[in-house]
């Protein structure tokens, strides 16, 4: 430290950890960082935000703004993704302080001789430092320099000053002296545009054959890729496609003992046929699944796997490896447990293994493996129970290899140890909406994961319903109950997804009172789903993804605010934007049951409107439109009609020959 660095630099924002974890964006998306910048005593302080991509070796520098109470302001767009370093630096600023001094002493019409000597000593490091000064500039500078140097009258002298091109000027070309440097540099993670915006839609392969009761194969999902294309998602999330075990294989709705014909569960991994790098060979060959994933993308979908970090008894790694998992006193290997349930077919990896760097190898060569296969977007089963650091490790290995893989942790644990997967670099998780269903609760959750530092590093994927979590809420609210629960997880997220068969076809039949697990789940048995049913909610959900699709303001999560309304069952939620070109107002009635209606409170001048103003609301549900004036306007919601509007806000614009419309 240089004791003459005067300016002092605190409270940086963004930041994680004091800098240990980095911040997260996706590509264009802004960064806004500020901070409190001062110094002692009344001299001018001028600051810099200074960024780069790691590839990078010069700066790219931007002017930061100061605020009241010494806060300053400034941000940058990051258009390429990887990983970025920012910092900010502060120095007091001679030529500002001389010349704000110089205007009070003009003013007060006190002697200014010294301190016309002192800006010519500032003008003249000014051109012996800078080397690119503008040539027109230099020589205003030159000619200035010359007049403050000369016998002229005083009166002349005091001009460059008081017209305040000099100052303009000089702010151009800081004399950078005595810098203080944030330490340390803080990291950005920038991320595709996918990672912040994705539709996800699960199914399991085996349940789409053509016939009745045949295991489904990779070559039928090609053939369905069309209709959910046609709903307008863009993930498909596919359960573990690898061989089942047989040993203590599970059979319809988890009993302990398989019938020959039941197909076991997809997460009991491994069998003599392979492991997680094989492929269950019921559903086809690994050809059959990369052209798959190709077929995929000529419909714009990516195939998301499903990796969990786990054994059938019958896995190669139990012979090869079996210092890889946790023995009890008698010799006997640790199978999952969940008190009251048992997975006696799965067994998990012991990560305080004497062995563990092997095994993390290893591990990580699953997912290299899969990504040599075109995947690249992963769903990991149950992370939390694996190490924390050892994510932290294989991610950023993963990262440094492949920058543009996605990973979606599927963790319904403690906060804090769902947020520590996201510091640890995964790109995306499962949150507790499945579990939130009043206009409080919601509320409340959403403003932590929006209005705190959480939203620098957590990235919500909304799903209302799980292969393994049918909520209570979906057992008893029947049609509105669903259209509920799929616009608030679409819209209050920029990421969501649904367990799809089971949510468009409304299956909500619990496998006993007080369960959340369906019965004759389809983890344990091929289900033979009816995608031709009328009641299918395939025309709302379609509605729902063009309307996510066609609106840039439902493409992030950072201009979420909840709106006053007069009724409990009614929430209100608004996101538009940054020049609020595109607003979106949303208001759900929170009950399956009955019509609910009251005044919703829009605060028009929070998006540049005036309090007055008459604008047009655009249902984007329904198609109807009305008008609407000042900040307070009326709602009425049957959830037998629609339980939602999903409003675009359009205000009244002038053309120059005084005709008015709407945009």
């Amino acid at each position: 430290m240089d004791g003459r660095q005067r300016v002092i630099i605190e409270n940086v924002q963004p930041q994680i950890n004091n800098g240990a974890f980095p911040v997260k964006r996706v590509v264009n998306e802004k960064v806004q960082v500020k901070a409190d910048i001062f110094c002692d005593g009344h001299d001018s302080v001028r600051a810099e935000l200074l960024f780069r991509h790691t590839s990078e070796k010069e700066w790219h520098i931007k002017e930061l703004k100061q605020e009241p109470n010494d806060c300053w302001s400034g941000s940058f767009v990051a258009e390429n993704p990887g990983e970025y370093l920012y910092t900010l630096r502060g120095w007091t600023d001679r030529a500002s302080t001389w010349y704000h001094d110089m205007i009070k002493k003009i003013q007060a019409e006190v002697d200014i001789t010294s301190d016309i000597d002192v800006g010519l000593d500032i003008i003249r490091r000014v051109l012996t430092t800078w080397k690119s000064i503008e040539p027109r500039d230099k020589n205003y500078l030159k000619n200035v320099a010359e007049l403050f140097s000369s016998d002229d009258d005083m009166e002349d002298k005091k001009e460059p000053v008081t017209n305040g091109k000099l100052s303009g000027v000089l702010l151009k070309y800081p004399l950078r002296n005595y810098v203080t440097t944030y330490e340390p540099e803080l990291k950005l993670v920038i991320e595709r545009l996918k990672a912040g915006f994705s539709s996800w839609y699960e199914f399991f392969p085996r349940s789409l054959a053509s016939e009745v009761k045949n295991h489904g194969t990779f070559k039928d999902c090609i053939s369905h890729l069309e209709y959910i294309a046609d709903m307008g998602f863009d993930v498909i999330y596919l359960p573990p496609v690898h061989p089942i075990g047989e040993t203590k294989k599970k059979g319809k709705n988890n009993v302990p003992i398989a019938e020959e014909e039941d197909p076991g569960s997809p997460w009991a991994i491994g069998s003599k046929d392979g492991g997680h790098k094989s492929v269950h060979k019921q559903l086809g060959t690994l050809d059959d699944f990369r052209l798959l994933v190709s077929k995929a993308g000529e419909h714009d979908i990516e195939i998301a796997l499903d990796i969990a970090l786990q054994c059938s008894p019958d896995h190669p790694y139990l012979k090869e490896h079996p210092q890889w998992f946790r023995h009890r006193p008698d010799g006997t290997i640790q199978y999952a447990e969940n008190p009251p349930k048992k997975y006696e077919d799965i067994y998990p990896f012991d990560f305080e293994s004497e062995d563990w760097q092997a095994m993390w190898e290893e591990l990580k060569s699953i997912f290299i493996f899969w990504i040599e296969q075109g995947v690249k977007i992963f769903r990991v089963d149950n992370p939390h129970t694996k190490s924390l650091r050892f994510w932290g490790w294989l991610i950023n290995e993963i990262h440094r290899l492949h920058p543009d893989v996605i990973f979606l942790a599927e963790a319904f644990t403690r906060p804090k140890v769902m947020y520590q997967l996201a510091k640890q670099g995964f790109t995306q998780s499962y949150t507790y909406f499945t579990w939130r269903n009043t206009k409080t609760e919601l509320i409340s959750y959403f403003e932590e994961l929006i209005n705190t530092d959480v939203v620098e590093y957590f990235r919500p994927n909304l799903w209302p319903n799980t292969p393994d979590i049918l909520p209570e809420f979906l057992q008893v609210s029947g049609r509105p109950g669903f259209v509920i629960r799929s616009i608030l997880a679409a819209t209050l997220s920029s990421s969501y997804g649904i367990y799809g068969p089971a949510f468009e076809l409304m299956e909500n039949t619990p496998d006993k009172i007080g369960s959340e697990e369906y019965l004759n789940s389809e983890k344990f048995e091929i289900k033979d789903w009816n995608f031709q049913t009328k009641k299918s909610l395939k025309p709302i959900i379609k509605t729902v993804n063009r309307i996510r699709r066609d609106n840039p303001a439902l493409h992030s999560n950072r201009s979420l605010l909840f709106h006053e309304t007069e009724s409990e069952k009614l929430i209100a939620y608004s996101k538009a934007t940054d020049d609020y070109s595109n607003i979106i107002l949303v208001v759900v009635n929170l009950d399956p049951y009955h019509t609910h209606s009251g005044w919703i409170h829009f605060p028009i001048r929070e998006f540049d409107m005036h309090e007055t103003e008459t604008f047009q609301v655009h249902d984007l549900l329904g198609g109807s439109y009305y008008l609407w004036s000042g900040s307070v306007n009326y709602v009425e919601l049957n959830p037998g009609v629609s339980p939602a509007h999903i409003f675009r806000i359009r205000r009244k614009v002038r053309t120059e020959h005084d005709f008015d419309y709407f945009m």
